[in-house]
């Protein structure tokens, strides 16, 4: 008797060899796949950082915070320019609290989904970290920088209102180093859009190791001095244009 192959199935040995093309089918998509997500992500890093560059100049050019008095406008922390925090308000000269329902920016210059600053003072969106920094006053003949502090806003230590008039940067840097982005990103007040490759012993990444607000200027402590281009930092990286 003849037996109808047709019903029969595969043999084990056809099973380990589908198993076997699938594996490594497997084996050359996933790894492209993972690099085009990599791609992806530090492609929307850049596309974002200038998106804020222009938000900032946005909100400056308006006027909107400017906590001495003066008519010059100051730079803005990310829920500050999203609309869900108080700006800065002028308190006798100097910053000060805004009054919640009243001193929010409407209609804000960046996305609400900005506002969402966590207990570390950082952004995340497509796989990476944002932290903002304005500056402090000047002492010493260097600028500090101040973050962002949780959950938004400057969290009773205010920006020198003169320095936040022409001062301010930002970093990105991966959430999950080699999993959700590489390299580093940075632009500042003048839109100078900077990167690195994040290749040292101890990366930027997640919430362990972070830019310090210095990382890409040539003075350690000071945000007003010249960016550090084609040198290593402290950190070990060297910083160079994004083209």
């Amino acid at each position: 008797m003849i037996r109808n192959r047709s019903n029969s199935g595969f043999t084990l040995i056809e099973l380990m060899i589908v198993v076997a093309i699938i594996a490594i089918i497997a084996s050359i998509a996933i790894p492209k796949l993972m690099s085009a997500r990599l791609s992806a992500n530090e492609a929307a890093a850049i596309a974002t950082l200038r998106s804020i560059s222009s938000s900032q100049a946005q909100l400056q050019s308006s006027s909107a915070i400017d906590t001495d008095g003066d008519g010059g406008g100051e730079y803005g922390y990310f829920a500050e320019m999203a609309g869900t925090f108080p700006m800065r308000v002028n308190n006798g000269g100097v910053g000060g609290a805004g009054t919640v329902g009243t001193d929010e920016l409407n209609p804000s210059v960046l996305s609400s989904a900005f506002g969402n600053v966590d207990a570390n003072g950082f952004v995340s969106r497509s796989g990476y970290f944002y932290q903002m920094w304005l500056p402090d006053a000047t002492a010493g003949g260097a600028t500090p920088g101040l973050a962002e502090q949780a959950n938004g806003g400057a969290g009773g230590t205010y920006p020198d209102s003169n320095n936040a008039e022409i001062l301010w940067c930002c970093y990105a840097w991966p959430i999950d180093v080699e999993g959700t982005g590489n390299r580093c990103f940075f632009v500042n007040q003048e839109g100078d859009l900077l990167q690195t490759n994040n290749r040292t012993a101890t990366p930027f990444t997640s919430t362990t190791n972070t830019p310090t607000f210095d990382e890409a200027f040539t003075t350690a402590g000071d945000m007003a001095s010249p960016l550090l281009l084609g040198t290593a930092s402290a950190s070990g990286n060297i910083w160079t244009a994004v083209q």
